[in-house]
């Protein structure tokens, strides 16, 4: 069932004095000792809240300085984590148990207050402390939009130490109108590639393997290539069982994959699933006509699947997203030495060329939000250790992700993550 609530991040800096400091480093590093005890204790036993939180609750409370609600939220933390585990190796990946070394805490509005006078009351292992959030001097920024508003309601925040600084990722939620449909001016923004040796990349790095499809394709079209050589009846009623073999097998291999890039939308919370045109992408790709039909019900398998969900399914226009680097922006034939690699020749960054792919797609639907009527730009893409925005902004992922990072932080630039 999609979730009946819009949900956003708004992300400010926190002042804090050295006494206050100390406290939140104490804190994160005891929270970080609470969600490891508690995933050691249900490894291999349980994944849900219900059942880690009795099993773990009160060897976090005796063995960790976190107060009474921080333990709760470990033990869920824990419990996500592990989840996560298990549905990664329920689709054949290997896994092992999640660590937690991220310098960030949960907070929930049990243990943190937000007050008008623009400071939050945030829970330590020893007590409150209250201090002013850094908020931009502009009456209009964009974070007054939720701070100031009767529609947004203050929901779980994550508190993150980076550089010296403390950023308070302040979550906010409000229902969903019955005719609402998120689109990439407020939305979440799941980029996907689709290749030959890559069925599909996703923006989080989820890959989903096309070795097998295309080993397999090769495999019919000989086999039918033979059969229509033959020419006799026995062979054309070979050839038309062949193919339904080949019908059935192919869908089956693309129901899997649809499945999975559905799964991971809703894994991000995902308003909005976008791909690369298809028109012209059996040139792009040097795909054979099987793949280029492959590519096309793949597609069509998502939009069903996703819109029973509540998500959108888009397409954009495909020109440069294999040659553009995703994290500073730079394009040119040279950054693709390789069918599979990239490497920017102007910041040097690499990734796999599929994956930077998936990337540039989404990013250029939710720039395409930010240049629309609406003009609102709230829109966010989705990455594997958390959400980017073209500005810059980056909000992590909780603590249970931690295990799986592949992107950094990044510092404000040009063209962010693009």
């Amino acid at each position: 069932m999609a979730d009946e609530y819009v949900r956003r991040t708004a992300i400010t800096r926190l002042s804090v004095d050295d006494e206050q400091r100390e406290l939140l480093e104490e804190t994160i590093s005891e929270w970080k000792r609470g969600c490891q005890l508690a995933t050691d204790m249900a490894w291999g036993k349980c994944n849900a809240k219900s059942d880690v939180q009795p099993l773990a609750y009160d060897d976090v409370r005796e063995h960790t300085g976190l107060g009474s609600q921080h333990a709760i939220l470990a033990t869920h933390q824990a419990a996500q984590a592990i989840t996560g585990c298990l549905e990664r190796r329920s689709n054949g990946q290997k896994v092992s148990k999640p660590t937690f070394t991220a310098p960030t805490i949960t907070y929930d509005t049990r243990s943190m207050t937000l007050f008008d006078d623009d400071t939050v009351s945030l829970a330590t292992t020893r007590s409150r402390i209250r201090c002013p959030l850094a908020l931009p001097n502009a009456e209009d920024g964009y974070q007054r939009q939720y701070l100031d508003s009767d529609e947004w309601s203050v929901t779980e925040s994550t508190l993150t130490a980076r550089d010296g600084e403390y950023f308070l990722h302040i979550g906010f939620r409000r229902h969903k109108t019955n005719t609402e449909r998120n689109t990439a001016e407020d939305g979440t923004v799941l980029g996907v590639d689709l290749g030959i040796e890559n069925l599909a990349v996703t923006s989080t790095a989820r890959f989903v393997s096309g070795r097998e499809l295309t080993h397999d394709l090769r495999e019919f079209e000989k086999v039918r290539a033979g059969l229509q050589q033959t020419g006799t009846r026995s062979a054309h009623r070979t050839l038309e069982q062949s193919s339904g073999r080949e019908l059935r097998y192919v869908r089956d291999v693309l129901h899997r994959a649809s499945n999975a890039i559905v799964d991971e939308a809703l894994r991000y919370e995902c308003d909005v699933i976008v791909f690369e045109d298809l028109t012209h992408i059996r040139d792009r790709t040097g795909a054979s006509w099987g793949h280029k039909w492959a590519f096309r019900t793949l597609y069509e398998q998502v939009v069903y699947k996703a819109e029973a969900e509540g998500i959108s399914v888009m397409q954009v226009g495909s020109a440069y997203t294999s040659k553009r680097c995703a994290e500073c922006g730079f394009t040119a034939d040279e950054n693709r030495p390789t069918r599979s690699g990239f490497q920017c020749v102007k910041c040097e960054s690499e990734a796999n060329a599929d994956y930077n792919a998936a990337k540039n797609i989404g990013m250029r639907y939710v720039r395409r939000g930010r240049q629309s009527s609406r003009r609102t730009g709230n829109s966010q893409l989705a990455l594997k250790s958390g959400t980017v925005t073209p500005s810059g902004g980056f909000t992590a992922h909780p603590d249970g992700f931690e295990a799986e990072f592949m992107d950094k932080p990044h510092s404000p630039r040009a063209n962010p993550s693009g």
